[in-house]
């Protein structure tokens, strides 16, 4: 397991998972990861999880495909484009879909059906004994180096 003084390239990663397009966090994560694995740059690390884990649950709450919205994303446009698209497919969000998705992407690890999973990739990541780190979003930031 990759220990954590060997910070991947900057070029490799996407953005933080609390960053967002148009009020929705994660959504731009999610897309540059799709154009960063097109152009062969991803971090090898965020691979195994391509539209598995938050990825899947983003899709599944847009009410889309994973593999149509990549398809949709690869054939160019901007994040707010690509997200006007995917309430096209599905429905559009309200100010209250935005808000309990954010609130779920800001509290994902803390006390609740990841925590293990969390506690796990800290622990594998040398960051076992960092109590500070509580969310899924705060570890991918740390573990990135965004965060210290």
């Amino acid at each position: 397991m990759r220990l954590m003084s060997s910070k991947p390239d900057p070029a490799t990663l996407p953005c933080s998972p609390l960053d967002e397009t148009s009020g929705l966090k994660y959504f731009p994560r999610m897309l540059g990861k799709i154009r960063l694995q097109a152009e062969g740059k991803l971090w090898e690390d965020l691979h195994a999880n391509l539209g598995k884990g938050s990825d899947g649950a983003m899709v599944e709450f847009l009410h889309l495909n994973y593999d149509d919205l990549k398809t949709r994303v690869l054939q160019g446009g901007s994040d707010e484009e690509i997200l006007q698209w995917c309430q096209e497919q599905t429905r559009p969000l309200n100010a209250t879909d935005k808000l309990v998705w954010n609130y779920y992407m800001t509290k994902l690890g803390w006390n609740d059906h990841i925590t293990t999973t969390l506690a796990k990739r800290k622990a594998d990541g040398g960051l076992g004994d960092r109590d500070d780190i509580q969310t899924i979003a705060h570890y991918i930031d740390v573990d990135e180096g965004r965060l210290s």
